[in-house]
């Protein structure tokens, strides 16, 4: 075994933000059977720290499956969240640099300290797919670093022999046989073990049908494996809305509705000028771009992007329980709505742990309360090819933001207003009120009621 030091070696060609890569990690061939292991240590020290440090490994011929692990130690904060954090994830020969969909081959951020690849399997995060010869880049992200610093040690082995047969995705189906125009109830903002959820796709899948949920969005953070597989799962009279969680530095973002398998990248920050041309990509294909819990106090989750959200579709206001981030996130949408300008919102649960989706039925309690119930009128059929379902249902503004499913208007407050509105197209026209201090009652449009059920 040997140790590559870390070295600086300038700006990587075509990434954005403070770019390092260590030496190369050369292995030599093995017979089938063999395994071969390299490890490469550092520190991160909090002073110049990059956005993302880079391991390159070069894979010989003969590789079926690459495995990697690595050990640092992050530092309780006790304010709800660690420093000294270090994400993970990687990238094939096929390419690494920002916006290279092609090369990307999975991420867990922080959720996991391993993960295997294989050309049929991969660990939940990670694509299966063949082990190409050629360099690969293993990305450390660290992130919240504060001196004197964190050390790591990353051990990438290499097991050689023939590689098995090929991975076959399994999607979820874009269409619910059956349904048409009406009221829909679900989450679009949760997580499996795919990313940093506790829950695998089945057992969120029943957890959200017990809730009476009629649809999900599969938002996992900055990866693309768990649409591949949802179609295992899923049964015929429910809708996957596939997604991804783009989780930058400086502030999250649901990237909803896009075709199975396609993968946004994340590493950008505001000076960078590059939010535009994801969100557009993301529109390209049919899908929504929803800013997720704005004003959330963790390093990295408050949105530092443009404050009126020109580049975006939506603005996610109510993110799970609610607290005080979501207070401010509803008083400042409502003095957009007073400045004359009108961005359409929705609540979601943000679902990471063993607790239940949107729209729980158990008695609330001050450890369990219920999260967003997202009701869109419109239809849960899509076609192929065609954008998602939803884009139009809420483009369109015909959607609802309750609490458990069977509300009929959400079951906590907002902050006391001199206007609610009847309905959002009316109310950036400056409308009259209807009431005062309470939640907004939204004047749906839908082909068949008037109203959500109550």
């Amino acid at each position: 075994m040997c140790t590559c030091p870390l070295t600086r070696r300038g700006l990587l060609a075509g990434s954005t933000g403070v770019v390092t890569t260590a030496a190369v990690a050369r292995f030599e061939p093995a017979a089938a059977g063999q395994s071969r292991t390299e490890t490469f240590a550092g520190t991160f020290t909090g002073v110049g720290t990059p956005d993302w440090h880079y391991l390159p490994v070069e894979v010989p011929r003969g590789v079926r499956e690459i495995e990697v692990s690595y050990a640092y130690e992050k530092t309780d904060t006790g304010l709800g969240f660690s420093a000294n954090v270090i994400d993970i994830g990687i990238f094939d020969p096929s390419g690494h640099d920002l916006g290279d969909a092609s090369g990307f081959r999975g991420w867990s951020g922080g959720a996991r300290d391993r993960f295997r690849i294989s050309r049929r399997r991969a660990t939940p995060g990670y694509l299966a797919g063949p082990i190409t010869p050629g360099t690969w880049h293993v990305v450390l992200g660290p992130f919240a670093v504060v001196p004197p610093g964190v050390d790591y040690e990353v051990t990438v082995t290499l097991h050689f022999g023939r590689q098995p047969k090929r991975f076959r995705p399994k999607p979820a189906p874009r269409r619910v046989k059956g349904s048409g125009p009406g009221w829909y109830r679900g989450d679009c903002h949760l997580h499996t073990v795919h990313s940093d959820g506790r829950h695998t796709q089945r057992s969120l899948l029943a957890l959200a049908r017990e809730a009476g949920l009629d649809f999900i969005g599969s938002t996992e953070h900055n990866t693309s494996s768990a649409q591949l597989t949802w179609g295992r799962h899923v049964p015929d009279d429910f809708l996957v809305i596939p997604g991804e969680e783009v989780t930058t530095r400086a502030g999250h973002w649901l990237a909803l509705g896009l075709p199975a398998g396609t993968w946004i990248d994340w590493r950008f920050r505001p000076e960078d000028d590059e939010l535009a041309t994801f969100t557009e990509r993301v529109r390209g294909v049919g899908a929504l771009a929803v800013t997720a819990h704005p004003f959330s106090p963790g390093p990295g989750s408050t949105w530092g992007f443009d404050p009126t959200y020109a580049d975006m579709d939506l603005v996610e206001i109510w993110n799970g329980p609610w607290t005080l981030d979501d207070q401010t996130a509803v008083a400042a949408w409502h003095a957009m709505l007073v400045a004359g300008r009108y961005v359409p919102v929705m609540g979601n649960s943000d679902l990471t742990t063993r607790a239940r989706p949107s729209g729980c039925r158990r008695p609330s309690s001050a450890r369990r309360r219920c999260r967003p119930t997202r009701w869109c009128a419109g239809s849960a059929a899509g076609t192929r090819g065609s954008p998602s379902p939803a884009r139009s249902t809420w483009r369109s503004r015909r959607a609802w933001a309750t609490g458990p499913p069977a509300a009929g208007r959400p079951s906590a407050p907002v902050p006391p207003t001199s206007s609610t509105y009847a309905s959002p197209s009316a109310a950036h026209r400056g409308a009259s009120p209807r009431s005062s201090g309470r939640w907004p009652r939204w004047r749906a449009r839908s082909p068949t009621r008037t109203a959500p059920p109550r």
